[in-house]
């Protein structure tokens, strides 16, 4: 019995593939699109996206941005003054400093924290001079801030029937101007003539310095406000310095 031998099977040929692009084992980014929003702050309509108003996680502006309701448009609804937000927006798409309006857009910036915009805008001439100079100055004076209260009170309580009305002011810058006036205010009070009195303070600006702080700031609020020389017949003498008469026109 012959053994038939057992037929011969060739080996398969293995292919490779083609040759490919080198794997690095990072997948490819899909971009992502950046939802563009609208916004509606006090009437005034702005298109932005939400990294702009997201920009900086810490400011006051994208925490409102998250929790701000929406109208009847379906624009987000910011409870502010419309007018400055544009330098707002301006500065967190491609940081562009404003050069109009300055003390209006640094009030807003302090609101919505923009702590950047913020700083930049103190080193403004206008910022500087007013933050910096004038108001440190101002906190030197005791009470400044509670006598021009009291002067609006005075002018407004005078006002009756009245195109204008006067009120007495005397400015000491120190201690030695306060004793020249010592015997002018006793004088007035016994007179019944409420005097309102700044100073003394310990800073470099003089008496005119501050009258024309005193002027600036009620005029800020609104009113028509003028000063001039002390014209009662108690104020006589070196006192004639140091008093003065602040006019509030009505009409």
């Amino acid at each position: 019995m012959s053994l038939t031998p057992a037929p011969r099977f060739s080996k398969p040929i293995l292919t490779e593939p083609p040759p490919g692009p080198p794997t690095t084992g990072v997948q490819p980014q899909i971009p992502t699109v950046t939802p563009v929003v609208q916004l509606n702050v006090g009437g005034a309509v702005y298109t932005t996206s939400i990294g702009t108003l997201t920009k900086l996680p810490g400011s006051k502006l994208a925490e409102m941005f998250s929790r701000s309701h929406k109208d009847a448009e379906g624009r987000f609804f910011f409870d502010r003054p419309g007018t400055y937000f544009g330098p707002i927006l301006d500065y967190l798409r491609s940081e562009q400093l404003p050069t109009q309006h300055i003390p209006e857009v640094y009030r807003e910036a302090q609101f919505y924290e923009i702590k950047p915009l913020v700083k930049l805008l103190e080193d403004t001439p206008q910022i500087f001079g007013e933050q910096v100079a004038r108001k440190q100055f101002l906190l030197r004076v005791p009470g400044y801030s509670e006598n021009l209260e009291l002067m609006v009170r005075l002018a407004r309580a005078e006002a009756m029937a009245a195109r204008s009305s006067s009120v007495i002011v005397c400015v000491v810058r120190t201690d030695e101007d306060a004793a020249y006036c010592t015997d002018t205010l006793r004088v007035l009070e016994e007179n019944k003539r409420s005097v309102i009195k700044f100073g003394p303070w310990k800073a470099a600006p003089e008496i005119t310095d501050l009258l024309d702080c005193v002027v600036m700031d009620i005029a800020a609020q609104g009113y028509q406000v003028s000063r001039g020389p002390c014209t009662e017949k108690a104020v006589r003498g070196k006192a004639f310095n140091y008093f003065f008469t602040f006019l509030f026109t009505w009409w």
